[in-house]
């Protein structure tokens, strides 16, 4: 599974956000080493920290080693990858969203996101809410 920035986040922190259902599925497949992540989320992340958006206790650099030392997977962002982002089917504005949804799309991994707009689309992803 591929999980999106905020579930990144979500899943280090501890919020409240990610639902048991989504939770048990991940730390199911971080059992597995199957729970992978796009290059592009930590960028996302650094930007949010540098922005004010997103508090974090550590360095971005820290925090993407953290992460890595978890068990949870970096996939690049590949000439591939951002050619499919282009060509999703998909009324979503931001590029990085795009990135990791083509990301998940060609590695063939459930996508786990509350992006509402990745939820509701018809395309050929597989998807998991991350709220339940």
């Amino acid at each position: 599974m591929l999980l999106d920035t905020h579930v990144l986040v979500w899943l280090t922190e501890g919020r409240p956000e990610l639902g048991p259902e989504a939770r048990a599925a991940i730390d199911g497949a971080l059992v597995d080493d199957a729970v992978l992540v796009s290059a592009i989320s930590f960028w996302e992340i650094a930007m949010l920290a540098r922005k004010g958006r997103l508090a974090l206790i550590q360095p971005p650099s820290a925090y993407r080693r953290d992460v890595l030392a978890l068990g949870i997977g970096e996939l690049p962002v590949t000439g591939e990858i951002g050619i499919e982002a282009v060509r999703l089917e998909l009324d979503h504005p931001d590029p990085a969203d795009r990135l990791i949804i083509a990301t998940a799309a060609l590695a063939r991994q459930v996508l786990v996101t509350a992006d509402h707009r990745v939820l509701d689309w018809d395309g050929p992803l597989r998807r998991l809410d991350a709220r339940v």
